[in-house]
């Protein structure tokens, strides 16, 4: 067999494959240490603000075409959905406080050892066993 040499075929596009991995190789060593100099940074800088100015105009008058729309679909805009999303962090906040604060008391109740339920005049007292066996004392048989 004419491509066969030892057993193996040759690859006509390995050749062409060592050039590639060489240069690309190369390139990237020439475009890092391109990137990373200062004169790069500034260039970048420099052209990304050109970019930002030119552009604000038309960002704004985008921005408020898409607040007209949404006004017109009635769908909220991003500002308020974000103005929403502070209330309910706001809300979950202040739940959470209130949870805590039950929770003391609940604890504070828990160690009482005389808390009154029931009319007024009659007195519950608590075991040393815990809260589900109470026993009543006093008040009016």
């Amino acid at each position: 067999m004419a491509g066969e040499k030892n057993g193996a075929t040759a690859d006509p596009f390995e050749a062409f494959r060592k050039v590639r991995d060489t240069y690309f190789e190369g390139m990237s060593k020439v475009m890092i240490d391109a990137v990373n100099t200062e004169e790069y940074a500034q260039a970048t800088g420099t052209l990304l603000n050109n970019y930002l100015t030119a552009s604000a105009p038309f960002r704004e008058a985008m921005d408020k075409a898409m607040v007209t729309a949404l006004e017109q679909l009635s769908l909220p805009s991003r500002q308020q959905v974000i103005a929403l999303a502070e209330r309910f962090t706001n809300l979950e906040t202040r739940l959470d406080d209130l949870d805590a604060k039950l929770d003391r008391i609940v604890e504070l109740a828990s160690r009482s050892p005389v808390a009154t339920t029931g009319p007024p005049g009659e007195r519950t007292r608590t075991s040393d066993a815990g809260p589900k066996s109470r026993q009543q004392t006093g008040g009016k048989h």
